[in-house]
């Protein structure tokens, strides 16, 4: 018997490519059409949705195709909740437009699990979402965002790869999701399975511990 947990996938103009792709590419072996094959074994199928604040084609940051949405944030209505929130990085939440702030706040409080990557988790602080939280976010970026969150009881941690706090997960810096989703996967599905995922992909992963930008960026 499985169960499906539905992934809202947040787009948004210049969302960081890997920010998404990297953790969706992970992801993706718990498909229903990566499951049903048979070929992975797993009692849990991700079912992603990727939204934008319209169903037009987006571009993420630098380069890369157009993106299509399957629908847009206004379209969600109701009782209808999502599972699985990943949310990106790439612009800086003041030039975001409010449709994804509003459905942060809409469905953040009901979700299983809230997965933000780089920059992604200051636009949870900008929906005031991280209040009383540890979190961590792209440390390039870091005392930017540590200054621009003083008013909010964040407990921002400068050396970490990645951070979890109850349902929430935050990763550092682009590649940094990639560590985070494959920690989530042996979380949510177990060493087993996941480790046939990476052996697959062929990623090396970090520790949540293993970082070495926060020494690169002098925050520590």
């Amino acid at each position: 018997m499985t169960t499906t947990l539905k992934i809202a996938v947040c787009l948004f103009s210049d969302v960081a490519n890997l920010d998404y792709g990297g953790p969706m590419e992970l992801f993706s072996f718990l498909s229903p059409e990566g499951v049903n094959d048979g070929f992975i074994k797993s009692p849990i199928i991700l079912q992603p949705t990727y939204l934008a604040e319209s169903r037009e084609p987006l571009r993420g940051s630098h380069v890369g195709p157009l993106i299509t949405p399957d629908r847009a944030y206004g379209e969600v209505k109701g009782n209808e909740q999502f599972d699985i929130i990943l949310i990106p990085g790439g612009a800086r939440p003041d030039f975001v437009k409010p449709p994804v702030l509003e459905f942060l706040k809409r469905q953040v409080p009901g979700a299983k699990y809230v997965l933000a990557v780089c920059t992604g988790s200051w636009l949870l602080a900008q929906a005031g979402l991280l209040d009383g939280k540890r979190a961590t976010t792209n440390k390039a970026s870091f005392k930017i965002i540590q200054d621009a969150t003083k008013g909010n009881n964040i407990q921002w941690v400068a050396k970490a790869r990645w951070v979890v706090d109850g349902n929430l997960w935050t990763g550092s810096g682009v590649t940094a999701g990639i560590d985070m989703a494959h920690a989530f996967l042996k979380h949510l599905v177990g060493d087993e399975t996941t480790n046939v995922i990476r052996g697959i992909v062929e990623v090396g992963v970090r520790d949540a511990d293993d970082d070495e930008f926060a020494e690169f960026h002098n925050l520590i």
